[in-house]
């Protein structure tokens, strides 16, 4: 039997050993997952959509469980993993709620009647990412249950423990055996046996970009649809008539949240010329005040990184000559820590244009709004960024400018269940959550019906 070792990021004792899933597995959990879903579709979608709120209700019941799992298996703070937990319960409830309101249209024709009908596709893979692994794994499943889809989930080898505590909770909660099933292992091997199975009817991928663009293409060969939510490096865009101390006291939780392992992250800080020295003398006592540290303690707001791999990775961007700005605290001894940094960069240098995916952000001026958007498009990613203005119209002009599938002004928020999220570029195809969620788990059906004599 094939396993896997899970250790806790912050101390690197196991914590537990996985089996892990073979092509073998992944062929039974797909056949399983068909007769699951042909019942499951056939239910009135009232009946799906209670059977829905049963499994949030149920997850509601364990929310402490699964933030102390999150905490164990991925380092997250635990304030942070509460909330993960509960977005988890919330998508549950709002995708609930799609599945009576999954309407088709009347299209108005000729000599008949034209309807639509938004049909289930069948067995959908979601393969998670371990940066976020609880809510991830909610955003592509509960949507494609509710619109009357099977799941089977391929969480990341690192952080399969949550994953699988979902689809006993799922169980518990009256969900058809198959149904939602959980297949840890490694992605060569059970994330490529999902991708390339013919029974498989869509992937929803979260991850690299590299990787991203294997599983295009692997579903190209079969014209099989995928969701790809990928990498970024989105900026974080600071006009000198902002309120520059409100920037500078949130520019830290924008790249150091989840220790920087965020797609999303404000990693490029990109402040106008004649704010700059301001917004660092403000900002270097705001990063130093992000503590680093246990991350069961409700105190803490940076855990480690997620591996030694990774942390080598990270480090890798800031050799020992690396223009270091600012420099935080992280605890020593075990654990995969790595400290908060701010360097100072030029646009075209690597950290500038990379993803590093860790605590790391560059910081560069600007000298007016075109500069601004010129510099924040000039990446190969678009998945978020942010806003600071006063000038609502500067804010709107910016807005649309600015390359990226999900802003916020005045705030570093990009992730709301009841609102679309996706990317431009090299970060994805397709959105995620919000009203439409549940059609792009459907294949739309057109019917005409003649009411000629």
């Amino acid at each position: 039997m094939h396993e896997h070792q899970v250790v806790n990021p912050a101390t690197e004792e196991v914590i537990a050993t996985v089996p892990a899933a073979t092509a073998e597995d992944v062929d039974a959990a797909v056949a399983a997952a068909g007769r699951a879903q042909r019942a499951w579709a056939a239910l009135a979608p009232g009946d799906r959509a209670r059977q829905l709120r049963r499994f949030a209700a149920t997850v509601d019941a364990h929310l402490e469980e699964l933030a102390r799992l999150e905490v164990r298996e991925a380092g997250h703070p635990i304030g942070n993993a509460r909330w993960e937990a509960g977005n988890v319960r919330d998508l549950l409830d709002y995708a609930a709620g799609g599945a009576e309101r999954l309407t088709g249209a009347q299209i108005p024709v000729a000599g008949g009647l034209n309807v639509t009908f938004h049909e289930p596709l069948g067995v959908v893979a979601v393969i998670a990412p371990w940066n976020f692994p609880l809510p991830i794994a909610a955003w592509g499943a509960a949507p494609a249950l509710a619109a009357g889809n099977a799941v089977l989930l391929k969480p990341a080898e690192t952080t399969p423990l949550t994953a699988l505590r979902l689809a006993e909770l799922a169980l518990a909660a009256g969900l058809p055996e198959g149904l939602f099933h959980v297949l840890p292992g490694a992605g060569p091997v059970a994330g490529a046996a999902l991708v390339r199975h013919p029974g498989v009817a869509k992937v929803v991928f979260t991850g690299s970009t590299a990787v991203g663009k294997q599983i295009m293409a692997e579903c190209a060969a079969r014209v099989k649809p995928v969701t790809l939510e990928l990498g970024g490096k989105s900026p974080n865009i600071v006009f000198a008539d902002a309120d520059i101390e409100a920037a500078a006291a949130a520019a830290p939780g924008s790249f150091l949240d989840n220790t920087g392992q965020d797609c999303c992250a404000r990693s490029r800080i990109l402040v106008q010329r004649t704010a700059y020295d301001r917004f660092m003398e403000l900002l270097e006592p705001a990063v130093r005040a992000f503590t680093a540290g246990d991350p069961a303690d409700p105190a803490t707001r940076m855990g480690p990184l997620i591996s030694a791999a990774h942390r080598e990775r990270v480090r890798a961007y800031v050799p020992e000559s690396a223009p270091v700005a600012i420099r935080g605290d992280a605890p020593a001894g075990k654990g995969f820590w790595y400290p908060a940094t701010v360097l100072e960069a030029a646009p075209g240098d690597r950290t500038a244009t990379e993803e590093i995916f860790g605590p790391v952000a560059v910081v560069l001026p600007f000298d007016d709004e075109a500069d601004a958007v010129r510099l924040a498009n000039a990446t190969d990613y678009g998945l978020s960024g942010s806003i600071w203005t006063r000038d609502v119209g500067r804010a709107l002009r910016v807005s649309r400018a600015v390359a990226a599938g999900n802003l916020s002004v005045n705030s570093h928020s990009s992730v709301r269940y009841a609102t679309p999220f996706g990317g431009y570029k090299q970060s994805g195809l397709g959105r995620e959550l919000g009203p439409d969620a549940l059609a792009a788990f459907t294949e739309t059906k057109n019917v005409f019906l003649s009411t000629d004599a």
